[in-house]
């Protein structure tokens, strides 16, 4: 289950020092970059009740992650109806909305 409070949603609070409010449609590509940023989403994690991530699954990232995925041209889709507000805190609207799935 994904979230800051495993709950399925990318609802945040003051607790959250990660800020996991970006909804993503997580990519191989993303994953590889995360991978080698030393935060491996793929390898499931019996321990921790974690399957590992693979492409297509919805997650809910930190947002200082997805804007540093972004500059590096690695960005995964953004789901921006499911993302919280603050994302904005890290990520520019604009580059959200580049990477959004879900609006015209």
């Amino acid at each position: 289950m994904t979230g800051f409070f495993r709950n399925g949603c990318c609802d945040t609070s003051d607790d959250d020092r990660g800020s996991h409010t970006v909804c993503v449609v997580v990519t191989e590509e993303f994953l590889t970059f995360s991978r080698s940023r030393g935060n491996d989403l793929s390898t499931p994690r019996e321990e921790f009740g974690f399957p590992g991530l693979k492409p297509g699954d919805r997650w809910c990232l930190c947002a200082p992650r997805w804007r540093e995925a972004c500059d590096a041209g690695k960005a995964p889709l953004v789901v921006l109806h499911a993302t919280h507000e603050g994302a904005l805190e890290h990520c520019d609207l604009t580059a959200l909305k580049r990477h959004a799935i879900d609006i015209n």
